[in-house]
């Protein structure tokens, strides 16, 4: 039994942060219902065609779900939404703004009619404001939080290379219904809440936001570099591999200069004595460490780094990632079904002993519609019963 057997999740939903969350609300069992276009479905289904010719953000996204097709301006498809909702026990909407008011998708009306229902809005900039109107993609809201200008080398920002807004949406997002879910088992109510992609990017803004408020400059773009950490990024070797590193305290440097570099002295060399001053010299201190390194190879520095403790890594590319050793050794990787046949998905990040999380098919568009509708029609046959 996984956590959320018995919960249904109804989810108008499109692109990335609806989807991931509810996907993550599927691996711990719940049942996710999600509501597509007719014809075109989830605009995120034409993305790419990558996967055997299904976009890799669905797959990813979209696993352990059913799909039914409605469109919500036809009446009695409205209705079917309706009813679906009113037994259900949450909703979720990213539509675009004002669309769910509209539609009579408000909270309002639907814990109205259903008090248990949890209810999770997600929208760019959040209700209120200038910008409650303005469409919103992944993009758009790293430029408008600040990510963009710390991403990046001195010379050209850049765009995080995964949806980081969409993502940090949608842990918000997921987050606040499990809480409201835990909350309904205590007052036997259910509540409304919304979560802005500006908002939950902002708060993985934190400690920049509070390096520029009160040290007077936002952090420099410093490529692969920690803006505010030093020895922290990517030092060449002899044989022209880049080690990257990261040295976190006092008593790192100092191990990281007697082990690594040969050097103890270093450790109290007045440049570079404490973080802040190692940050203001980076240059100087890069200088001193690729000197040393420039008589080791790759493995040496790193054989020399994991001898002292010192934090390291290799650059690995997408493929070498899929091929970690680190996961197959922990057999992280499932086989689920799609359209397109089997494909390999990568477990959720929380393992609890003894329980395997749900990864059951990618949905065709609308492949579940005659199922659901036949639930439907069997409920309100059933009533119809008990009222005569």
């Amino acid at each position: 039994m996984l956590p959320l057997d018995g919960i249904t999740v109804i989810s108008v939903e499109q692109a990335v942060a609806a989807p991931f969350a509810t996907r993550q609300l599927a691996d711990l069992g719940a049942r996710v219902i999600k509501v597509e276009r007719p014809g075109t479905g989830d605009f995120a289904r034409g993305y790419d065609e990558t996967v055997r010719g299904m976009s890799s953000h669905f797959v990813w996204l979209n696993r352990s779900k059913e799909s039914i097709a409605l469109d919500l301006k036809r009446p009695e498809d409205a209705a079917v939404l309706r009813r679906l909702v009113d037994r259900a026990d949450v909703f979720v909407q990213n539509l675009a703004p004002g669309a769910a008011g509209r539609l009579g998708l408000d909270a309002a009306t639907l814990t109205g009619a259903n008090p248990r229902l949890v209810v999770c809005a997600i929208s760019g900039y959040g209700t209120g404001g200038p910008y409650t109107d303005q469409k919103a993609y992944d993009l758009l809201v790293q430029c408008e939080s600040g990510a963009m200008s710390l991403t990046g080398t001195p010379e050209a920002p850049a765009k995080v290379g995964i949806p980081v807004a969409d993502i940090a949406a949608a842990m918000y997002a997921y987050s606040g219904i499990l809480t409201a879910l835990y909350e309904r088992e205590r007052t036997g109510r259910g509540s409304a809440f919304e979560v802005s992609m500006l908002e939950a990017l902002g708060e993985w803004m934190g400690y920049p936001g509070y390096f520029t408020r009160y040290g007077g400059a936002q952090p420099p773009r410093s490529g692969a570099e920690h803006a505010a950490i030093a020895p922290y990024g990517p030092y060449a070797t002899r044989d022209g591999v880049r080690v990257f590193l990261g040295v976190q305290n006092e008593r790192e440097w100092e191990d990281f200069c007697a082990r690594v570099l040969d050097a103890p002295q270093l450790a109290t060399d007045p440049r570079f004595a404490r973080n802040s001053l190692r940050v203001e010299n980076r240059d100087a201190l890069r200088t001193r460490i690729e000197e040393r390194f420039a008589a080791l190879s790759a493995v040496e520095a790193e054989r020399r780094l994991e001898s002292a403790r010192i934090a390291h890594a290799r650059l690995r590319d997408v493929t070498e990632f899929a091929d970690h050793p680190q996961l197959a050794a922990r057999n992280r990787w499932r086989t689920v079904d799609s359209p397109v046949g089997p494909l390999d998905a990568l477990l959720p990040p929380v393992t609890v002993a003894g329980r395997e999380p749900r990864m059951d098919r990618v949905p065709a568009l609308d492949e579940d519609r005659e199922r659901i509708l036949a639930e439907l029609d069997a409920t309100a046959t059933g009533l119809q019963r008990i009222r005569t």
